[in-house]
């Protein structure tokens, strides 16, 4: 797809000019005592029948994959959770093409859940202190029990001796159509999620907590209202936005529509140290070639602020 002279802008940091298809500007980077948190859906990467012509072994074309390596290599995310990652060896070839652009996470977590491109992982140039991947949520819709088919993935990360977070990623039902409605199914699923979180919140009130993911729905759908606190919200959308204020994470080529749909939502213990200027969307000339999805990126400091936790 064509996209406008404007819509070419990159970057985050600084209002795009006129001519800004031609200006490259990389998004806000940490400073020392900061760290940055990206979530990418990649679209697809794995195997396929891209052409539904019956072919299940089609791979995620090469000019995608360069596509996203080359937007990762500007971004430089020191974390990055991934939704719709393939099997096992796609995962390997991921890290080892990130590493060939100079990104090496020797940290990492892969939820794989057996499908072609089902699984969610996570990279990390900090240690992994604790994993706890949710794999057995079930809900009920009338007498059907229903499994989360893409499960949660949940990590707790050590950037330095006196500060950690947890960080919980998901993808949740897609509005693809299904029988028993796939409005209802991302509700459950997103009721689910919102119990892990305050499982989390009740053990530790002030726990530096992130949900991040693609949610497959709009602010202010229901599933949105389940994940964020029904009743009593316990998690803050970040919101953000690129260089010239737009918040849209996803494109729809077959409906010509862009979306809000993945999210970065931060706990109460959290959010003082987020860095919101340097919190984005990415906008970048690549952006719709590697995926229908756009990344995002929050910026924290990496020390407990006034206000904050007390502890990871």
């Amino acid at each position: 797809m064509a996209l406008p002279a404007l819509l070419l802008a990159v970057g985050c940091g600084r209002r795009a000019s006129e001519n800004s298809a031609t200006t490259f500007s990389a998004p806000p980077r940490p400073v020392a005592g900061e760290f940055s948190v990206m979530t990418y859906n990649l679209r697809l990467y794995g195997d396929e029948d891209r052409e539904s012509g019956g072919q299940q072994h089609e791979g995620k074309p090469e000019a995608e994959r360069a596509a996203i390596a080359a937007i990762l290599a500007v971004a430089r995310p020191d974390v990055l959770a991934v939704q719709e990652m393939g099997g096992p060896d796609y995962f390997a070839s991921f890290r080892e093409e990130l590493k060939s652009r100079g990104l090496d996470y020797p940290h990492a977590e892969y939820l794989h859940r057996g499908r072609h491109q089902s699984n969610l992982a996570l990279l990390s140039r900090f240690p992994l202190v604790a994993r706890d991947p949710h794999t057995n949520d079930v809900y009920r819709i009338g007498a059907a029990q229903v499994p989360v088919a893409r499960g949660f993935l949940d990590a707790t990360i050590r950037v330095n001796s006196n500060y950690t977070f947890r960080i919980l990623v998901a993808h949740l039902k897609s509005k693809v159509y299904h029988k028993l409605g796939q409005t209802e199914m991302r509700r459950n699923e997103a009721r689910l999620l919102n119990n892990h979180v305050r499982a989390a919140l009740k053990e530790n009130p002030q726990l530096n907590l992130l949900v991040v993911g693609d949610l497959n729905d709009s602010p202010e759908s229901a599933a949105l209202h389940e994940v964020r606190g029904e009743r009593t919200p316990c998690l803050e959308d970040v919101r953000p936005a690129d260089a010239l204020g737009d918040v849209w994470t996803h494109f729809s080529a077959q409906w010509d529509e862009y979306a809000r749909m993945d999210y970065i939502l931060v706990s109460r213990g959290m959010k003082p140290e987020l860095v919101r200027e340097k919190t984005c969307a990415i906008r970048h000339p690549l952006m719709l070639q590697g995926s229908d999805h756009r990344p995002l990126q929050a910026v924290f400091k990496a020390q407990e602020i006034q206000g904050g936790a007390t502890g990871g």
